[in-house]
């Protein structure tokens, strides 16, 4: 049973992948997660995999709004595991984060014989840090969360090196507990389609963005960005779509009107699968903004390999696992320097053979390194662990 609390399943792709890859394995799998973004049936069996859902609090930008907002999810997600348990039952609580609560239902389960699996997507503590600004007291309670998140835990799947570190470190893990599953594009979905050129509002180049509109994802560093190139370079040859939603999302389209360039760039929000390849497959380079901090830095952003499944080059800042991900696929902005992030963008968007190059290595990358079919054998290595004793046994037994 995968509990996810931050986005509605299957559109989060990792938990969907998941699920599915456990599913062909031959685990029943139930996923409990919010409604939201047409995913609005509070039950229904996806491609053999059961999904339940529940109404969620309305998404939170204030510490208060957080605690109304993970409350909401502990005691519905909890409701519908014990519906679960009783209709199908489960042996595996796997948990993703944010938030760092659901140890609790995991540690509940954990007393009448279950496993308890931590799936670490994003560092709370750092989260926190970056959205507001400060540390202080919740900080200390997020740290405090995610230490007993991981003291329950019976294997914890850590997103890259960075998070496997923090894992050991503050969170005391066994080293044989830790299994790095990364969160690969799925090259059945990400598929090049024909270019829309109305996308391009009549300019010659498209500069194209996918994630979301939060206060870390640094948007407002790609409108100065975008500022620098229309205002202060001249350049009126360029459009600018951004796709995604968030709690910024508003305040980052008063922002380019308050800078003048809103008539070069569009913001689509939330939108179907089909329109963000259309964005992106039209894009002539793709960029990834967030800005240099700790959660950053140590995360790996899933849109800078969708970006390279499609085979587009990228401007980012010069962050750890940003540059691990993409290596010769991105440039590499200065952190924090917009300019020089406009001037990166303006440098490839003015070299033809270079973003061929960029984005063929992008591509290579992830077909044959990064893509999820290379991920799945780690995440059924991460659940045979739970009972060693069986999976030797089954790898032993010859297939019929």
């Amino acid at each position: 049973m995968i509990v996810v609390e931050n986005l509605p399943v299957p559109f989060d792709r990792r938990v969907w992948q998941e699920a599915c890859a456990l599913y062909a394995a031959g685990y029943t799998v139930s996923v409990i997660s919010p409604t939201g973004l047409g995913c609005e049936r509070r039950y229904e069996v996806i491609e053999g995999v059961h999904v339940h859902r529940y109404r969620p609090a309305p998404e939170a930008a204030t510490p208060a709004g957080y605690v109304r907002e993970y409350a909401t999810a502990l005691s519905k997600t909890f409701a519908l595991a014990c519906r679960v348990w009783f209709t199908r039952g489960l042996d595996v609580v796997h948990a993703c984060n944010p938030p760092d609560l659901f140890f609790v239902i995991g540690a509940l389960f954990k007393l009448v014989g279950k496993r308890f699996v931590f799936d670490h997507h994003d560092l709370g503590p750092e989260l926190f840090e970056a959205k507001f600004g400060r540390r202080g007291f919740l900080h200390r309670v997020l740290l405090t969360l995610e230490y007993l998140t991981f003291r329950a835990a019976d294997a914890v799947l850590a997103t890259n090196e960075s998070y496997r570190q923090i894992a050991l470190t503050r969170g005391r893990v066994a080293p044989e507990r830790v299994q790095v599953v990364r969160s690969g594009p799925n090259l059945e979905r990400l598929r090049r389609v024909p270019p829309d050129e109305r996308l391009r509002c009549g300019r010659r180049f498209l500069v194209g963005y996918v994630g979301v509109m939060g206060a870390q994802e640094g948007i407002d560093c790609l409108l100065h960005a975008v500022r620098h190139i229309v205002h202060d370079r001249k350049r009126t040859d360029i459009h600018f779509a951004l796709v995604g939603g968030g709690t910024s999302l508003a305040e980052m389209r008063a922002l380019a009107a308050r800078l003048q360039i809103d008539g070069y760039v569009t913001f689509t929000n939330r939108v179907a699968d089909e329109v963000l390849l259309r964005v992106l497959s039209t894009a002539d380079v793709c960029v990834n903004p967030d800005r240099a901090n700790e959660m950053n830095d140590k995360s790996t952003m899933n849109k800078i390999m969708e970006y390279m499944a499609l085979g587009k080059p990228i401007v980012q800042f010069d962050l750890k696992e940003g540059r691990y991900s993409a290596q010769q696929a991105a440039a590499y902005a200065r952190c924090g320097d917009t300019s020089d992030f406009g001037e990166q963008i303006l440098a490839l968007l003015d070299d033809p053979e270079r973003r061929k190059r960029m984005g063929e290595f992008g591509y290579e990358r992830v077909v044959n390194e990064l893509a999820w079919r290379h991920q799945i054998r780690y995440l059924l290595a991460a659940y045979d662990g739970l009972w060693p004793h069986e999976a030797e046994v089954r790898h032993e037994t010859p297939a019929r």
